[in-house]
């Protein structure tokens, strides 16, 4: 009784012990006169070149200013519309620190702005900050942390013709692991930049024999079982584990892609490869972190219901069984997608919102990673509610055709509405451990 009281006081700090700056956008200066050397190539180095640079996925590169003053009008109209860099998350409401936040401050706007219409000069080149060294088009984003990964995974190739109905291609894949290992990081992708365009989505699923529970942790992490393991979308590559947690694989082991193909009007083969990176044996994590697809569709998938010409709200609740920490909000859904909202309904009825996506777009299924200060970490009983909006009118840019009944399925033109969410799952006793020791993080500010 004494820890259910506990924890009953302490679910509402499971969401509020943070720091109150993480629900608030940073300002900062605008300087007056803003130059390109000085200014302009710190912020695009910081936001921008990991798309826009050569031999990226951009259509053009920001990285000298040679290359980037012939896009200066279009850069200011899409910075100010807020459309790039690709960030749809609402700045207004739940957490708003992340690790990969690729959206710009209005400090940064303003900054591009100003430039923009001060004519985008260039001025004292010897103000340019030293260049960004980005892997090359082949590299593993993580290599410069582990180096390679431990190990790589490739799916068997698929030929996607030039025309042709979408395919789904569901290899199985032997790991050829001959002990257990613990995961410190995956990177999942395309094998190639022609593969990027024909690959709408990429799942991979650890298939393993160990008949164990999911949310086990705390010396329970040999038990493990596989499951969804890491997911592949536009605008999404790799996960890094916390410091202390991990995900499991075991001997035998096998991953079973399921990849969705769609034609592009070209002959392209290609596969998906994940990349593996390993914790060094001795220094296996505590804590199991578990991908899962939550659902917002109440009644199931095939309850999924969008008449013509009209707007669809949709939710579904799920009960999280044991304490956890939620590391991330990625949401899913197809052309009619629009906005997806996440939320914590705790043990004592508070509801609170975690995140809120409100500008939602098919060609960025990004993922919203959780800063270490801000991820909420969430008592045993408390509820997951997902509520998603999808817009199936002419006002929707994307519609292929509002005059459609939709509903779900695999297709591009169908629809879905899930969010892929990792919880790191904790026993009671650390759960109360890890909102102490936030408390004295917040008390420490």
């Amino acid at each position: 009784m004494k820890v259910l009281k506990v924890l009953g006081v302490l679910g509402v700090l499971g969401v509020l012990a943070v720091p109150t700056s993480i629900y608030a956008a940073d300002a900062g200066n605008v300087p007056a006169s803003p130059t390109f050397a000085r200014d302009v190539a710190p912020i695009f180095q910081q936001k921008c070149q990991a798309c826009h640079r050569p031999d990226s996925i951009a259509p053009m590169s920001l990285v000298t200013y040679e290359e980037t003053r012939p896009w200066a009008r279009a850069i200011r109209t899409r910075v100010a519309a807020r459309t790039m860099p690709p960030w749809h998350l609402d700045k207004t409401v739940g957490i708003q620190h992340f690790e990969n936040d690729a959206s710009l401050s209005d400090a940064q706007i303003e900054t591009i702005l100003r430039w923009a219409d001060s004519g985008a000069p260039a001025g004292d080149m010897n103000d340019m900050p030293p260049p960004v060294k980005w892997p090359s088009g082949d590299s593993w984003e993580f290599a410069d942390k582990f180096g390679q990964p431990d190990l790589i995974v490739k799916s068997t190739p698929w030929h996607m013709p030039a025309n042709a109905q979408d395919a789904w291609w569901k290899p199985v894949v032997e790991t050829g692991l001959k002990e257990p290992r613990c995961v410190r990081a995956i990177e999942i992708r395309p094998s190639t930049k022609k593969g990027r365009r024909i690959t709408h989505h990429a799942l991979a699923r650890l298939a393993q024999n160990d008949g164990g529970d999911p949310t086990k942790t705390s010396g329970d992490v040999a038990d493990a079982t596989g499951g969804l393991f890491m997911e592949w979308a536009v605008g999404k590559q790799g996960e890094l584990m916390r410091p202390n947690t991990g995900k499991l694989m075991l001997p035998g082991s096998k991953i079973i892609f399921d990849i969705h193909y769609h034609a592009v009007g070209e002959d392209i083969t290609d596969s998906v490869e994940l990349g593996i990176y390993f914790y060094p044996k001795g220094q296996e994590p505590k804590y199991r972190t578990v991908l899962g697809s939550f659902e917002s569709i109440a009644g199931g998938k095939e309850a999924l219901d969008i008449p013509p010409n009209s707007i669809s709200v949709t939710s579904d609740t799920h009960v999280m069984k044991r304490a956890g920490r939620i590391e991330n909000f990625q949401p899913h859904m197809h052309l009619r997608g629009k906005a997806m909202l996440m939320e914590a309904i705790l043990p004592n009825g508070e509801t609170r919102t975690l995140s809120y996506v409100n500008n939602f777009q098919f060609n960025w299924h990004l993922n919203y990673v959780y800063a270490d200060d801000a991820a909420p970490i969430l008592p045993k009983g408390t509820i997951l509610k997902f509520t998603s909006w999808h817009d199936n009118t002419a006002a929707n840019k994307e519609n292929p055709d509002p005059n459609q009944w939709v509903g779900w399925g695999e297709r591009t033109v169908d629809e879905m509405a899930h969010a892929w969410v990792n919880i790191t799952y904790m026993s009671d006793e650390d759960y109360l451990a890890a909102i102490a020791a936030r408390g004295r993080q917040v008390a420490a500010k």
